[in-house]
């Protein structure tokens, strides 16, 4: 099984290796090719997504991703600006379905700025569409009107697509504790009108998940207030984005979060949640946990290896029960490790 590997930029390289040495410590005889993506692809072939890059993305049986770029990038042309190369690999790869679980873990409910009653034991999962919507519609642009700049994009769904999102969704569901929770803005939104009457003719399929609507600024709310009321939530791209970085708080630390990025047939892109952040790279504070943690997912839906996925994930706690952290979750009492010494405790609890 081949693994293309696109560690990217600021801290993506610092985490990704931690993730690879993890994967190499279960023996499984994986293959791992690396190429530049983000800046990196930039600065090597003037692309953020180099045609090679893009070949071997297509052509390996997964794809493990760091994290992509750079104040230094900021004033290129949009299409060879970093953050291009994911929503170009989403689109072309067709990895409609972002899976982002969001669990807490006993050892860190100190750390989550919500009360240790509102999280403890929290376990949800945010499945959001991620080729359509406002990032993909069109037309889009800036444009002068009246003799002033106006910039316009435009949010759209198919119904097609909607319905692929939401088995995704109902299936996930059905998984856990049968419970969907559909989020749009029904109220105010033409596309949204949409989505939700096609996730409800969806859900007859489906009767033995019970399903709710919410808005979705209640639904923002809702994660601050209960998050534990809910088990799938299932939305657009746009309000997936926002909702799932609010909810990687919920656990204490954006770096604890992992990702999936499903096609059709199961092949996917894995990365955490969170940015590339290059005030910090190369300083050995990164941490790679939801990085880990996405392998782990690689693993369990596009490997086949639910054993190993489990290992993987048994390693993290314990590693955590063990009173390691990096400096996003330290609290006194623990033991402040760095990047690397994150990923050797976990190669080491893997035994």
């Amino acid at each position: 099984m081949k693994i293309a590997v696109l560690p990217g930029d600021g801290i993506g390289t610092e985490i990704v290796a931690q993730a690879v040495k993890v994967l190499r410590a279960l023996d499984l005889g994986l293959e791992f090719e690396e190429a530049p993506v983000g800046g990196a692809g930039y600065e090597a072939a003037g692309d953020p997504l180099p045609e090679a890059t893009l070949k071997l993305a297509q052509e390996a049986d997964a794809i493990l991703f760091g994290a992509i770029g750079d104040p230094r990038y900021d004033n290129l042309e949009r299409a060879k600006r970093p953050e291009q190369a994911i929503l170009r690999l989403r689109q072309v790869l067709q990895l409609f379905a972002n899976l982002r679980p969001a669990t807490m873990y006993p050892e860190l409910v100190g750390s989550s700025t919500l009360r240790p009653e509102a999280v403890n034991g929290l376990d949800l999962l945010i499945v959001r569409e991620l080729t359509g919507d406002i990032y993909f519609g069109q037309p889009r642009g800036i444009h002068v009107v009246d003799g002033e700049r106006e910039g316009f994009d435009t949010m759209r769904y198919r119904e097609s697509e909607i319905v692929r999102i939401a088995h995704v969704g109902f299936k996930a569901a059905r998984k856990r504790n049968r419970r969907l929770c559909s989020v749009d803005k029904a109220n105010v939104l033409e596309t949204s009108q949409l989505w939700r009457e096609v996730v409800t003719q969806v859900a007859k399929e489906y009767p033995d998940v019970e399903l709710t609507h919410m808005y979705v600024d209640n639904a923002a709310m809702q994660l601050v207030r209960n998050p534990k009321q809910f088990d799938v939530i299932v939305t657009g791209n746009m309000f997936g984005d926002i909702l799932s970085d609010e909810a990687s708080m919920l656990g204490g630390s954006i770096g604890m979060l992992p990702s999936a990025s499903l096609d059709a047939n199961g092949k996917g892109l894995y990365e955490p949640i969170h940015g590339s952040a290059p005030d910090i790279a190369g300083k050995n504070i990164a941490n790679p946990l939801a990085t880990i943690l996405s392998a782990a997912m690689m693993l369990r839906y596009s490997l086949n290896q639910d054993e190993a996925a489990d290992r993987v994930e048994a390693a993290v706690r314990k590693v955590l029960a063990q009173g390691f952290r990096t400096a996003d979750i330290y609290e006194p009492g623990t033991t402040k490790v760095g990047t690397n010494e994150m990923g050797d405790a976990v190669v080491a609890a893997l035994a």
